[in-house]
């Protein structure tokens, strides 16, 4: 089973990356700790509406936390989830390795279409109507809001999409790495769609894509294998400065000056506005997703069913 945000690479990796130095929080009292989440399942993905509303998923695991607790909630399937995403309470979207998305209403869990694929790391969306899911062998899924599709993109079957996210319905990025079977060589794969065309951005990087977030058309992160940070300033994608050699498997913010980067053995970056730093964590596990509902309230989930907890001002 290939794990999402190479989870498997980043263990072979342990024994070549560098011991990165850590510093406080970026600024402020913002502080981040370990919050006891039941489970010892990987938790591979994180998002929510509110403080009060925040789903992790993993390894035959969906959680939830009300505000205070986090719950296991039974979904009525088997699969390893990797991907979460809604627009309400009452409209969630789970999806994984058995290409099936699993959707909650608010009280229940139903099956999508099952689709002739093996496996979906992400999902993300700007309405209900209009969802998107990537994974394995250059897979793009698009829900119109009654049903999902199989899109043509004109990826190759040996790419792997890890990232999906979006400014507008018709600006949507989709990252991933090409396969190749030597965990070192697999170089970036970045597509663009711009509401009726998908296109193939060449940026010439020599290490794995994992991760895509932004705050708008012209301000896009992507990060990766390796501690690679990109920024598209809506012209051009430029390689960035990384405090890390480590691999990063998301990237998130609340703003264009509060981004979070975390990946392998408890990486943590934060951005300011000017560049990126090192921040302490409450954890020695490999960090895989990461959401805030706001700049004060972030929750970062990983391997052994770490749930971290990122409180405070910037």
């Amino acid at each position: 089973m290939k794990l999402r945000g190479l989870v498997s690479s980043a263990l072979i990796l342990t024994a070549c990356g560098g011991g990165d130095s850590t510093s406080p929080p970026p600024s402020g009292t913002f502080v981040w700790s370990a919050v006891a989440s039941g489970t010892t399942q990987v938790l591979f993905g994180v998002w929510g509406t509110s403080p009060s509303d925040v789903w992790a998923v993993g390894n035959a695991a969906v959680l939830h936390y009300n505000g205070s607790r986090w719950s296991s909630l039974p979904i009525g399937a088997s699969q390893v989830a990797y991907g979460v995403w809604g627009t309400s309470p009452t409209n969630v979207w789970v999806v994984g390795n058995d290409g099936t998305p699993l959707h909650y209403d608010g009280t229940n869990w139903a099956r999508g279409a099952t689709l002739p694929i093996l496996s979906l790391q992400k999902v993300w969306g700007t309405s209900p109507s209009n969802v998107w899911a990537v994974g394995q062998h250059g897979t793009v899924l698009h829900y119109d809001g009654t049903s999902w599709s199989s899109i043509a993109t004109g990826a190759a079957q040996s790419n792997w999409f890890f990232g999906v996210w979006g400014s507008s319905a018709s600006d949507v990025w989709v990252v991933g790495y090409d396969d190749n079977p030597d965990p070192l060589a697999r170089v970036a794969v970045l597509y663009h769609y711009d509401g009726a065309t998908w296109s193939n951005v060449d940026v010439h990087i020599a290490e794995g894509f994992l991760s895509v977030w932004g705050t708008s058309a012209s301000d896009v992160w992507v990060v990766g294998n390796g501690g690679i940070i990109m920024h598209y300033n809506g012209t051009q994608w430029t390689s960035v400065v990384s405090p890390t050699t480590k691999n990063l498997h998301a990237v998130w913010g609340s703003s264009a000056t509060d981004v979070w980067a975390v990946g392998h053995l408890r990486t943590i970056l934060h951005y300011d506005g000017t560049h990126w730093s090192i921040v302490k964590s409450e954890t020695t596990d490999i960090l895989l997703d990461v959401w805030g509902s706001s700049a004060s309230n972030v929750w970062s989930v990983g391997t052994t069913g770490t749930t971290l907890h990122g409180v405070g001002g910037q």
